[in-house]
């Protein structure tokens, strides 16, 4: 067998990581050393898992496996047990891009196929067992984990109609996922995959878009759950699913009209789910609805181009 390096590095990835990072190191300050060491196992889980599939055909294991351990992370509780996060990455690797033929080719984002795998499966671990972070000083960098447990999380305050700061919003210093909770650094790390074309502007103009008019119409209406549209931008995790996870080249829109509608339908769908269903985070699995139709959307739209009927 030929030799081949262990690791292929993308650029585009490496700048994905690079967005990343005012999010992770927030991670740290806000819930302690264990974010890291929880970053670095599922990573290496990840990394695990997609060289046993790739090593048979002699081909490296892509960069792209690490933006996919972050972005799942990032995207789960403080308090999750590591064997859960590696199930989760295992999951996301294997059916989230392994099945459908490797980098390059999955149908949906994988770390949200992990993630939706561990939210179905552990609901309690994943929905119910919060910390309030760290504040002050060096806070988390002074400490492995702990904070006081809480049950709360700002969309379900919101929910509740209880008050809560817009700047702890912004900033971060509230209760929840990893990397979920500080906006501010979500959209630094957002604007330089803007700035580097790495994420695709029409995306992340429509989804904006379609989330703040979906939300603004739902809370004008007087609609029980609606939130207000700037609180509903900043809190729960959909900056992170905007910026770093609608945007995703493979499972995206690939026709530039798609991408517009594509965007569109994830910022309804959020806005929608967040209200009339039982849970209060829909970014998620609005993304993974978008992934589904994508192809569907991009095949109307080049054939209407062509002249010819979508049928």
């Amino acid at each position: 067998m030929a030799k081949y390096p262990m690791i292929r590095w993308l650029k585009p990835m490496n700048r994905v990581l690079y967005a990343l990072a005012p999010a992770m190191v927030l991670a740290v300050y806000f819930y302690g050393w264990r974010a890291l060491v929880l970053l670095a196992v599922v990573n290496a889980a990840g990394f695990v898992c997609e060289y046993a599939f790739v090593r048979q055909y002699g081909e490296p294991v892509s960069s792209s496996v690490f933006v996919t351990g972050v972005l799942l992370t990032l995207s789960l509780p403080p308090t999750i047990p590591y064997w859960m996060a590696v199930l989760g990455m295992v999951v996301a690797v294997v059916f989230g891009k392994m099945v459908f033929g490797g980098f390059g080719r999955n149908v949906f984002n994988p770390a949200l196929v992990g993630r939706a795998f561990l939210y179905v499966s552990f609901s309690m671990h994943m929905t119910a067992r919060w910390l309030e972070p760290f504040a002050g000083g060096w806070a988390g960098f002074l400490h492995y984990s702990g904070g006081a447990m809480t049950s709360a999380t700002p969309l379900a305050q919101l929910a509740q109609s209880q008050n809560i700061s817009l700047i702890r919003l912004f900033t971060g210093f509230h209760p929840g996922c990893l990397g979920e909770t500080s906006a501010m650094a979500l959209i630094l790390g957002g604007c330089y995959l803007l700035a580097k074309k790495i994420a695709n502007y029409r995306i992340v103009i429509a989804c904006l878009a379609g989330m703040v008019i979906t939300q603004t119409a739902l809370w004008a209406a007087g609609i029980d759950g609606a939130l207000s549209p700037v609180y509903a931008l900043v809190s729960g995790g959909f900056m992170l699913g905007v910026f770093f996870m609608a945007t995703d080249p493979v499972s995206a829109c690939q026709t530039n009209t798609g991408r517009w509608l594509y965007g569109g339908l994830i910022g309804l769908l959020t806005a929608l789910i967040r209200t009339f269903s039982v849970w209060p985070e829909g970014v998620m699995f609005a993304i993974l609805l978008a992934n589904t139709f994508g192809p569907i959307i991009d095949f109307a739209v080049k054939a209407r181009k062509s002249g010819r009927s979508p049928s």
